[in-house]
Parts: structure tokens; sequence; C-alpha cells
């Protein structure tokens, strides 16, 4: 009995035993199966932070320029989808403010020598400005058409562009026709509120008066490439400087150009071009007397390369720009006292600027711009047209804060040296934008 007692009690013993160690086990083997299942939660939990982090990465990373880049894209697309009525009646209204205050020595005077002076160039008089504002009413005509007037309020008021633009052709062309700024060149098609200075360069201003802008007809071509490439081809009255008097029975000015760009990468981008500009001039005159009649071809080659960290330039962006002018004219030049002097003349001029944003709301730039002309003969020596053997030059230094992208105020320096004297212009400019604004082109 005490024998059977015994064994007993050790089986009870190793039962108990084995059911210990089973629960053990099992509640290891339990362990282990949470820790994995955490684990594995975890793992899912950090995917999922990490798809969230680049999902926002990349949303931050939907620069203004991106935005800019939609925008257009979405204009093009209403564009060229149908029109609703409601547009047809209730066209898109903007309106840009472009004030300055603006300081310089009273000697100070504005002039190119050995160029005809247009007019409205320089930084205008001393001191509060209202500017170029404008006012500009834009709508889908209809599935076809687009139309496009801007009003630009200074003195008085000037009808800036005023143009119609087909929707709808094939094979990537695109006819408009009315009153609009000419494609040559990088700068001439933007309106001067987007410009990153207060000014002009001086060859804008010496070759074209700060722009090329006329009534006539425009045919583009966008070619089916994977870069971008269009060309173009304009005739024009020929009323605007550089042309005079809409000679050759109203089509004195005609211009041709070709414009490539794309992209190297996520961080850069980049455009090159090359155009060219020939007018009829019929009597062109300076306020001195001078009076010009003949032929002016001009040549125009331009570049702008772009920098952001992965393609954002939200905080940070450079920009690097530059154009070369080259102007042949040939002709009769003549004074108000009938002295006539056959005119066969060359000039030259570019600029190169480049533009640092340094933060989300500043940027700085610099732009060095210099003008080139041979000398004319007797009696045109010391007019307004002789270089007197000066190159003019003009190097700008801008400071701006950007608020958003409907108002931006801008602390401008020129120095120049225009006529052998050199002398400082101070530019205080603010620019607002209300209404609907369009997207920048590139």
């Amino acid at each position: 009995m005490m024998k059977f007692n015994k064994i007993s009690y050790l089986l009870v013993i190793s039962l108990f035993v084995s059911q210990v160690v089973a629960a053990n086990t099992a509640q290891e083997n339990d362990l282990t199966k949470l820790k994995n299942e955490l684990l594995q939660l975890k793992s899912e939990y950090q995917q999922k932070m990490t798809q969230l982090e680049e999902k926002l990465a990349e949303l931050e990373e939907t620069s203004e320029e991106t935005q800019e880049e939609i925008e257009t894209l979405a204009i093009d697309i209403s564009q060229q989808g149908n029109q609703k009525a409601a547009n047809t009646f209730n066209p898109g209204i903007g309106l840009i403010l472009n004030g300055r205050w603006v300081n310089y020595n009273d000697r100070f005077n504005f002039q190119l020598p050995g160029f005809f002076p247009a007019e409205e160039i320089g930084s205008g008089e001393q001191g509060f400005q209202i500017g170029e504002s404008e006012l500009n009413l834009k709508a889908n005509v209809d599935d076809k058409f687009y139309a496009s007037a801007t009003l630009a309020f200074a003195d008085g008021v000037e009808v800036e562009e005023a143009y119609i633009q087909t929707l709808a052709l094939d094979n990537g062309f695109s006819v408009k026709a009315g009153r609009f700024f000419s494609d040559i060149g990088y700068l001439n098609n933007k309106h001067s509120h987007t410009d990153d200075f207060a000014n002009r360069p001086l060859p804008y201003e010496a070759f074209l008066g700060g722009k090329l802008s006329d009534d006539g007809v425009q045919v583009t071509w966008l070619a089916p490439t994977a870069l971008y490439w269009q060309s173009g081809i304009e005739f024009y009255r020929g009323e605007s400087f550089p042309a005079a008097g809409a000679a050759n029975s109203g089509m004195g000015t005609w211009t041709a150009f070709s414009h490539i760009g794309g992209d190297i990468g996520i961080t850069q981008s980049w455009r090159a071009g090359f155009s060219y500009v020939k007018s009829k001039v019929d009597q062109r005159r300076t306020d001195d007397g001078e009076i010009f009649s003949g032929d002016s071809y001009l040549w125009i080659a331009d570049f702008i390369y772009k920098w952001a960290p992965q393609g954002n330039r939200t905080h940070q962006e450079l920009k690097l720009q530059g154009e070369y002018f080259y102007r042949s004219e040939t002709g009769l030049l003549s004074n108000i006292e009938q002295q006539n002097s056959a005119l066969d003349l060359q000039q030259s001029g570019w600029y190169i600027e480049s533009v640092y944003r340094f933060a989300r709301q500043w940027r700085v730039g610099l732009r060095y711009s210099q003008l080139d002309s041979e000398t004319v003969t007797s009696p045109f020596i010391n007019t307004l047209v002789d270089s007197q053997s000066h190159s003019p030059k003009q190097t700008a230094l801008m400071l701006d804060w950007t608020n958003s992208e409907y108002s931006r105020v801008r602390l401008q320096l020129d120095h120049n040296n225009l006529n052998g004297n050199t002398e400082n212009v101070w530019i205080l400019q603010y620019i607002a934008a209300f209404g609907a604004h369009g997207a920048h082109s590139f």
C-alpha cells in the first residue's frame, strides 16, 4: 500500500510537472506569437508612416512653379474644351497694381548714346509713381476661340493687349490676332510685373523700347517632340518701335522665332531660343529732330536655366538668364535742317542676370547689361544718335520679399554709367494682384 502510494505520488507529481511545463511552453509560444504580431504591426506601422511621410514630402515639394504649371495645364485644358455659357458672359477679371518710389540725383538723365530713344523707357520721374498697373479681362469666347484684353494705367489708359486666339487647331498649330506682345526673346512676351527686376535691362530699352507690341497676327507650331519646341512667325502693322510709320502697306514688321527647352533630372530645367525681327522704318524721330528711314534687322539669342533641390523651389532656387542682341540698320538719316547722311549702323547689346531664393519669401538678384554702337558721321556727331565712342552700362542689385503669389515688395539699386557719368537710381516697388490671375509662363 505504501509502495502504491509512493508510485501514485510520483505519477501525480510527474503529471503536474508535465502540465506546468506544457503550460509554460504554451505561454512562451503565445508570448513569442504576440511578440511577432507586435513586430509585424510595428513594421506595418513604420511602413505606413514612411508612405505618409513620402506623400507629405511630395505634397510639400509641389512648389509654386509646379502649381503654376498645373494652373497653366488647367487653363490649356479649359481652353480646349467646350465653352460654358456662364464664362461667355462672365470673363475672368484681374487687376495688377505695380506702384513704385524712385530717387536719383537731379542731374541724372536716362539717355542711351548711339541709340534712337523710344518712348517710356528708363525709371521715370522721381518720387511716387502709379507705375504700369494693369486691368485684364479674359475668357473663352466659345469652343473655337479664347480672348484677352489688358489695359495699362500710367499717365493715361493704354490698350496694351487685345487679341483672340484659336483653341481647336490640329497638329500643334495656333493662331493669334489683334494687339499682343511678340514671342521673340525671353522677356518680351511677359508683363512687366512678372519680371525679376523693377525695370527691363538696357538691350530691351534700346532695341525694343522695353517690349515689342503691335497690331498683327501670329502663327505658332508646337512640335510633337519629347523636348518642348515651339516655333512661330508674326506679321505686325509696324507702327511700334523699332519700326515707325506702318510702312509697307501696313505690314511694316515681321518676326520669326524658335524656342526649345526641357528638364535635366528633377532638379534642373532650361530653355534656349533664337529670334529675328525685320522692320521697315518710315521717319523714326528723336526729340532733337533726327529722322531715320530705312530697314532694321534684329537678331536675339536667349537662354534661361533654373535649379531647385528636388524640383522644389519653395525655399531654395537659382535662376540664370541672359540674352544677346545684334542689330543692323541701313537707310537715310536726316535732320530738321534737311541735312542727310547714308546710314549703315551695327549695334549690339547683352545682359546676364542671376536670382537666388535663399528663403521661402526672400530673393536676391544681380544683373549686368551693356550696349555697343558704331559712331555716326557728320553732321550727326554729338547728337542723340552718336555713341561718342561710349558703351552704356548698368548694374542692378535687387532684394524682394514675397508674402504670397499675389503680393511682392522689392528694393532695387541701379548703378548707371550711360554716358560716361556714374549715377545711382533707387527704386522701391510694390506689386499686388487680385481677381483672376493666370499662371506665369516658364
